[in-house]
């Protein structure tokens, strides 16, 4: 049942209710008892301070031994309430007189004078203290005044009823018991409605989303309300799903580009294994020929596989730094007199320039073969008698790497996809079998390489008098 987020929501919800309820119905109660318990204090020592000026005006001409007795008599006669007791005792503790509360009749029965004075003795000794006492079951506060009347000492008690405030706080419990768990059933029920409501846009996306698979992961969340906590929550699927669709299309068109890659090499072996093995008898230098040939293809093939398996393995994590400190001008040198061969076969002329010695912290290997990606890359694409130049340097807090060529360029429509895997812009920069061939991996693997010194590589100019590849590298360049 509380696998449910409604169900959840809504005890929750009800729970927090009853707490708040239960302790605000329980501190009203308190407070109003207690406001009731306060009046009926301020009201007995008023009507203290009102009988003995009472009494004193009777007794102000008496001059006769009973004049005492009298004016207690009148002040009882004239202070007449409802719920209200006055008792007068002697400073022996003998009973001078006791007033009626003249109570609604039918209703409770008159305490006797005896038991109002059994249950006062006790309170004579304290003075000025107000108090909660009982007389004939009827629970009253109580208010002591020690007083003077023609010399003689006496106590005055004021007794006030507190039946009909207790009735009425009764009835506000009574009220509560009642509406309480009356609103708690209510709130349960609004809550699992409100509940049921707002979180009805998410089983909706839960029974969309069900539906999405590899065939149809071009469908979308439908988004109601795009600026509250749940549209926003579905832009953010479909975000997702944009970047899942996009990589398995990358996916797919990687899968087809690694197929025809590999279907043209592994074709030329079968074929050319089919057509020697078809004649019974052929010469020396005819199987020398077959044999260059699948030599040939079987060193394109090996060198596509492997550079799959480093992409391969750098998309997986796999391919760890090996990090030394090195010159990056004599790797620049280095990696320009290996690729001189390449060059002089076509009159190409290669510059290599440098800027004083530059100490980075780097793995050696990966940009070595960075370096000679991008420069087997120029040579391919730079027609016969061109210019391929290597720069290095430090340039706004950053290691700079450059190779620049004079080939035809890269059309502007195309340069954004020149780092994609198996991207080659034949059209614009053609290359035949006798420039190398290749799978239109060396720029992705180039890029990934700087990507993963925490640098980058980037097209910086392509127009049709060349070509210029820059590469960054942050001097703090991170631990594997």
């Amino acid at each position: 049942m509380f696998n449910s987020v409604r169900t959840r929501l809504t005890v929750w919800y009800t729970t927090v209710m009853a707490l708040v309820l239960v302790v605000l119905s329980g501190t009203t109660y308190l407070l109003l008892r207690k406001d009731v318990v306060r009046r009926a204090d301020a009201q007995a020592i008023e009507l203290a301070d009102s009988f003995l000026s009472t009494v004193d005006a009777e007794m102000g001409d008496g001059s006769k031994p009973e004049s005492a007795d009298v004016g207690i008599a009148a002040a009882i006669s004239e202070h007449r309430f409802r719920d209200v007791v006055f008792v007068v005792f002697s400073s022996q503790g003998q009973l001078l007189g006791v007033s009626k509360s003249h109570e609604q009749l039918g209703r409770t029965t008159e305490p006797s004078p005896e038991a109002v004075s059994a249950s006062l003795r006790p309170l004579l000794v304290k003075t000025g203290i107000l108090h909660s006492v009982y007389v004939s079951g009827r629970i009253y506060r109580g208010y002591v005044r020690h007083i003077s009347i023609e010399g003689d000492a006496a106590i005055l008690v004021v007794l006030q009823s507190l039946h009909r405030q207790n009735e009425f706080l009764a009835i506000l419990a009574r009220t509560f018991v009642i509406v309480i768990p009356l609103a708690i059933v209510l709130a349960a029920a609004g809550g699992y409605l409100l509940a049921r409501r707002s979180l009805s846009p998410v089983v909706v996306m839960s029974n969309q989303a069900s539906h999405i698979g590899a065939e149809n992961l071009h469908d979308r969340l439908v988004v109601k309300n795009p600026r509250d906590e749940l549209g926003k929550l579905a832009a953010s699927f479909n975000e997702l799903l944009d970047r899942l669709d996009q990589s398995f299309e990358r996916q797919r068109r990687f899968v087809a580009d690694v197929s025809h890659e590999l279907r043209t090499p592994v074709a030329i072996l079968c074929g050319e294994a089919e057509v020697t093995l078809a004649q019974e008898t052929r010469t020396e230098q005819e199987y020398r020929e077959s044999l260059q040939i699948l030599k040939e293809e079987a060193k394109r093939l090996k060198l596509i596989v492997e550079d799959l398996f480093t992409l391969a393995r750098a998309d997986a994590g796999q391919h760890p730094l090996a990090l030394s400190d090195f010159y990056l001008d004599e790797l620049a040198a280095e990696c320009s007199k290996n690729v001189r061969t390449l060059a002089s076969a076509k009159d190409i002329s290669i510059s290599s320039e440098t800027r004083g010695d530059v100490v980075v912290r780097g793995d050696e290997v990966l940009l070595r073969r960075m370096l000679l990606n991008l420069l087997d890359n120029a040579i391919k694409y730079t027609p016969r008698g061109g210019k391929v130049a290597l720069r290095s340097g430090e340039e706004n807090g950053c290691y700079r790497l450059s190779v620049e060529d004079s080939g035809p360029g890269i059309p502007a429509d195309l340069q954004s996809r020149i780092f994609e895997r198996f991207f080659r812009v034949d059209k614009a920069r053609t290359r035949g079998e006798s420039d190398g061939g290749g799978a239109g991996l060396g720029l992705a693997i180039a890029s990934w390489i700087a990507g993963a010194h925490g640098g980058r590589l980037e097209l910086t100019r392509s127009t049709s008098k060349g070509s210029l590849f820059t590469v960054y590298l942050p001097k703090g360049i991170p631990k594997s």
